[in-house]
C-alpha cells in the first residue's frame, strides 16, 4: 500500500499550473479629448490593446442616458521597442455639438466601456473669455502639479489645456508602457477638457511615433504644428523639434516654415484678426531664457529664434517672422522653471511705458512654464537676470490663462511648492493688435527685398521709440 506521502507527492504532480489570467485587452483605457478645429466638435481618443470597435455613447447632461451613439476608427500603432508592442487608437469625433453645453459620454464598445465622463462643448462664439491651464515638461515619475490640476480641472476651472511638449519622461521608454501609465494619469484632466499639444525634445524617439499616433490636434501634420481658434484667440502650435533632429528631415524646417506663414498671413487679414485679435503661439523650447544649462537658450544662439546656417540652404529662424506678423504672446517650456520676459525683439525691450511695460508693448511677451514636475526636477538660473528677464522661479507649478476679451488678457503662476500661492501675475492689454508696421501682410507675396526692408524700417522706429522713453 503506498505512503500517504506518495500519495500526496503524485497528487500534486498531476495538478495543473494555474497562470495569471490574460490582461483584458478590450478594455478602454487613456480616454482623452480635444479640438479638431472644427466647429462645434470635440475628438475623443483612447486605447486598447485587441482590436475592437470605436463607439461613443453621449448625450446632454440631464437627458437620457448615452441615447446618442457615434461610431469612429482605429489606427495600429505598433511602439519602435524591441518587443512591437502594438497598441490600437481609437478615435471618434462628436459633431453638431451645442456650444457650451455639458455632456456626459463613455466610449469604448460592447466588450468594454470606460467609466462615465464630461465635458463642456466649446463656446464657438469668439466673445466670450476662455480659461486655460499651461506647462510643460510633466513626467510620470515626480509630476507634481497634477493633483491641483486635476481637482481644479474637475471643478471646471478651465476650458482647455496647453501641454507645451515633453510628456511622461519618456513615452517610448519599457516599450511604450511609460506613455501608457502617463496617458492614464493624465485622464484625470484630459478626459474632461480639450488637452492641446505640442512635441517636445523628449518624443523624438521613433521620430516622434508615440506622440504623432498618441495625440489627436487639427490638421494633417500629425500634430507636430496646426493652429485653431478659441474665443478672441488664434493659438498657433508648432514643432521646435524640426531645428535640432536632422535626421528626420531638413526639409520638415522649411515646411513648417511656410505653414507658419501662411497661417499669419491669413489670420492677419483684417476681416480674421477683427474676429480673433489675439495671436498665441505655443512651442516647446524657447527663444530665449535666463537659466545656467547647456541649452541653446544660455550656450549658444538659439535655433528657433535665429534659424541655423549650417544646412543648405540655411534655415530661417521664428523670431522675425512672428514678430512681423503681429504675435502676441508666446508660450514656452523645456526649462524646468517659470520665467515671465518684458516684451522683446532682437534682445531689446520694447514694454508699453516705465509705468506700465505690458499695456500696448511693442514686441511679443514670452511666458516659460516648464515647471509641472517631472524625474528631471528644476533647472538653475544664472545669478543675475537679463535685462528682459521680468521676474522667475524655480518652484513646481503651471499658469493659467485667461483671454477677457479682445484687448484683456490675463497670466498668473501658480506655486505647487506654495499650496498653490499664486506668486506672479500680469495683465497684457493690446488695444490694437497688427501686424507690425503691416508689413507681414501688405508684403505678402511681394520681394524678399521689400520684405527686409519693411523690416529694416520698422527696428528703426522701435529704436527711435526706445531711445524717447
Amino acid at each position: 500500500m503506498a505512503s500517504l506521502y506518495t500519495l500526496l507527492s503524485l497528487c500534486c504532480l498531476a495538478a495543473p499550473v494555474v497562470l495569471d489570467p490574460p490582461p483584458f485587452k478590450f478594455q478602454p483605457e487613456q480616454v482623452h479629448i480635444s479640438y479638431p478645429g472644427v466647429p462645434y466638435s470635440i475628438v475623443i481618443t483612447w486605447t486598447t490593446f485587441n482590436k475592437t470597435e470605436s463607439v461613443v455613447e453621449y448625450n446632454v447632461w440631464g437627458g437620457k442616458l448615452f441615447d446618442l451613439r457615434a461610431k469612429g476608427t482605429s489606427t495600429i500603432f505598433v511602439d519602435g521597442g524591441s518587443e512591437k508592442r502594438k497598441l490600437y487608437i481609437h478615435r471618434v469625433t462628436l459633431s453638431a455639438l451645442k456650444p457650451a453645453s455639458a455632456y456626459v459620454y463613455h466610449c469604448g464598445s460592447e466588450a468594454g466601456w470606460s467609466d462615465i465622463l464630461y465635458f463642456i462643448a466649446l463656446n464657438e462664439s469668439n466673445a466670450w473669455s476662455p480659461r486655460f491651464a499651461l506647462f510643460g515638461d510633466m513626467g510620470n515619475e515626480n509630476p507634481q502639479s497634477l493633483s491641483r490640476l486635476q481637482k481644479e480641472t474637475q471643478v471646471r476651472m478651465y476650458d482647455a489645456i496647453l501641454h507645451i511638449g515633453d510628456f511622461a519622461y519618456d513615452m517610448d521608454q519599457d516599450n511604450g508602457r511609460i506613455g501608457d501609465e502617463f496617458m492614464n494619469q493624465i485622464q484625470s484632466i484630459a478626459a474632461y477638457v480639450p488637452y492641446m499639444t505640442c512635441p517636445g525634445n523628449h518624443e523624438s524617439a521613433y521620430n516622434f511615433s508615440n506622440y504623432r499616433n498618441r495625440f489627436s490636434m487639427p490638421g494633417d501634420t500629425d500634430s507636430l504644428w496646426y493652429s485653431w481658434n478659441i474665443g478672441p484667440a488664434h493659438i498657433v502650435s508648432f514643432s521646435t523639434e524640426v531645428y535640432f533632429f536632422l535626421d528626420y528631415g531638413v526639409d520638415l524646417i522649411f515646411k513648417q516654415y511656410e505653414w507658419l506663414k501662411k497661417d499669419l498671413e491669413e489670420a492677419n487679414k483684417p476681416e480674421n484678426r477683427k474676429a480673433r485679435p489675439w495671436i498665441i503661439t505655443m512651442g516647446h523650447r524657447p527663444m530665449y531664457c535666463s537659466n545656467d544649462d547647456k541649452d541653446d537658450c544660455t550656450r549658444f544662439e538659439s535655433y528657433v529664434r535665429m534659424g541655423r546656417n549650417d544646412t543648405s540652404p540655411p534655415a530661417p529662424g521664428l523670431e522675425e517672422l512672428f514678430y512681423l506678423h503681429g504675435v502676441d504672446l508666446e508660450l514656452w517650456a523645456h526649462e524646468h522653471t517659470y520665467e515671465r520676459l518684458w516684451p522683446v525683439f532682437g534682445y531689446k525691450v520694447f514694454n508699453g511705458s516705465i509705468d506700465e511695460p505690458y499695456v500696448n508693448p511693442k514686441a511679443p511677451v514670452h511666458i516659460i512654464t516648464g515647471s509641472a514636475g517631472c524625474k528631471e526636477k528644476h533647472d538653475g538660473f544664472i545669478p543675475e537676470p537679463r535685462d528682459w528677464s521680468a521676474f522667475r522661479s524655480s518652484d513646481y507649478g503651471y499658469t493659467r490663462m485667461q483671454v477677457l476679451n479682445d484687448t484683456h488678457l490675463y497670466l498668473e503662476q501658480v506655486s505647487d511648492d506654495q499650496y498653490g500661492k499664486v506668486i506672479d501675475s500680469i495683465w497684457l492689454v493690446k488695444e490694437k493688435h497688427a501686424a507690425a508696421v503691416d508689413c507681414a501682410v501688405s508684403s505678402a507675396g511681394s520681394s524678399a527685398q521689400r520684405k527686409h526692408e519693411c523690416l529694416h524700417a520698422h527696428r528703426r522706429v522701435m529704436s527711435l521709440w526706445r531711445v524717447c522713453l
